[in-house]
């Protein structure tokens, strides 16, 4: 598959705590319903023991995506938290099992649908940031992607994703060594080169490619507006923080962080609308979804800048991340916090360069910097939520993608290149073990307190589903 900007790195718009839960099981399900002419009377979901869904799937969103899913819903559709009840409310009947069955990829999801007519089965695994491939449909061997219009089993399965793969569809380069070749030496603006390749990639105008980053920048700012103003929702281990940070910083009550503050706040800001069930942008993913955005909205207002120089900023971001993906993984699960926050901080730096009015050099020098600093981040999560750490591991990369961005700036060497910097992200999290990635077994995850919170919110749902 031909990684794209939209469909793979700034993007989905979506709700709920993670992009390779919710998002991605949302569009296994819409794929699944296709499979089944919407016609679903059952549905049995199997996860292998060895994989993260046993410990995870309640409570990191994958069962609300699935069911969501399931119902033919969008991965932003407000009913989402609620869609537990909506599928029973379908006369759909649910099992769910863990068995062992040695699962390579740690998301597999294994689905069988039937009806009073017909029986078929579905495996697919979320790869990170919302992006699937479904690997067996009715035990034929395949390769779906959902970025095209398919027919399989006298049914037509519909593209899950913004950006559809036309046969003409190429890419100008897939490294950032490769995009240097091809740029040879002009040093063209990062953002151009961005939508060069998603316009060879997607079939789009560069006016086209900018309104979509444009889109994404205004949903991100209504987000940004919303969490400052304050938000709720029951099942979460934090409450709304960033309205107090706004206070103080509104009255000189904090210590002197410049543009740092602004930043710190709208990334705390967009995270709290993650936690409570709000639109976000999965940019790289979910659980690293403020770093990025938050470091690029704040600067800019910071310099004056409007929303299309934030929209260019954005794309110039998106390469970054296709560089990521196309050689490794977003997924926690497979990298640990290293391949989201890591990988949000590499591709805010570039972002901040772009702003700064680097040259391509920079950016790419800033992207390395930013990376390595965050090489063997653990995925720890507090009480099995995307809250914290991750709030502060969101704060951490957006602070060094702008100290990595001036440093680059200033001229700074950053030694290995950004796709050897890559290639090592990849090499350390094969050598993670399990515990420390995305799960509940390791890290902070495992401390007494994390564990005492955990019992505390399960205790709490089960009073909120009694009659």
């Amino acid at each position: 598959m031909l990684v794209s900007i939209f469909n793979d790195v700034l993007g989905p718009v979506m709700r709920g705590p993670s992009s390779s839960h919710c998002a991605a099981a949302l569009r296994i399900g819409r794929l699944a319903r296709d499979l089944m002419g919407g016609k679903i009377e059952r549905v049995l979901v199997e996860f292998d023991r060895s994989g993260s869904l046993p410990t995870t799937h309640a409570s990191q969103g994958s069962d609300m995506g699935l069911f969501g899913g399931l119902l033919g819903w969008d991965a932003a559709d407000e009913r989402l938290p609620n869609s537990d009840k909506a599928l029973r409310d379908a006369g759909i009947e649910l099992i769910i099992k863990t068995i062992d069955v040695g699962d390579p990829h740690p998301n597999t999801y294994r689905l069988t649908l039937s009806n009073a007519t017909e029986t078929h089965s579905l495996i697919a695994i979320s790869t990170g940031g919302g992006m699937i491939e479904v690997l067996r449909i009715d035990d034929q061997p395949i390769s779906l992607f959902g970025d095209q219009e398919v027919s399989i089993a006298g049914r037509t399965l519909h593209p899950v994703l913004p950006v559809l793969t036309l046969p003409s569809s190429t890419v100008p380069f897939k490294s950032a060594l490769g995009m240097l070749r091809h740029d040879d030496g002009k040093e063209t603006p990062l953002w151009k080169l961005a939508a060069e390749y998603e316009r060879q990639r997607g079939g789009l105008t560069e006016d086209e490619v900018l309104a979509k980053a444009l889109n994404l920048i205004q949903i991100l700012r209504r987000s940004i507006a919303q969490g400052i103003a304050g938000t709720h929702y029951e099942d979460r281990i934090l409450g709304a923080q960033s309205p107090g940070f706004a206070q103080k910083l509104a009255a000189g009550q904090l210590l002197n962080g410049g543009a740092l503050n602004r930043i710190v706040l709208y990334v705390t800001a967009l995270m709290e609308v993650k936690s409570s069930m709000g639109v976000i942008v999965a940019a790289p993913t979910a659980g690293a979804c403020a770093a990025l955005p938050g470091a690029v909205i704040a600067m800019a207002e910071e310099l004056g800048l409007d929303e299309l120089e934030m929209a260019k900023a954005f794309l110039a971001s998106g390469l970054i991340g296709v560089f990521i993906t196309t050689r490794w993984s977003f997924a926690a699960e497979v990298g640990g916090c290293q391949a989201e926050g890591g990988s949000a901080a590499c591709m805010a730096a570039a972002a901040l360069v772009q702003l700064g009015g680097g040259t391509l050099t920079q950016s790419l020098a800033a992207s390395s910097m930013a990376l390595q600093n965050m090489l063997g981040l653990i995925c720890d999560p507090i009480a099995n939520r995307v809250e914290a750490p991750c709030l502060g591991k969101n704060v951490m990369a957006a602070s060094n993608a702008l100290s990595c961005a001036n440093m680059a700036l200033a001229g700074y060497d950053p030694l290995i290149p950004l796709d050897e910097v890559i290639e090592t992200a990849k090499r350390v999290s094969a050598q993670m073990p399990r515990e420390l990635r995305c799960t509940n077994l390791g890290g902070l995850s495992i401390s007494p307190t994390s564990q005492a919170i955990e019992e505390r919110l399960v205790q709490l749902q089960l009073r909120r589903n009694q009659p």
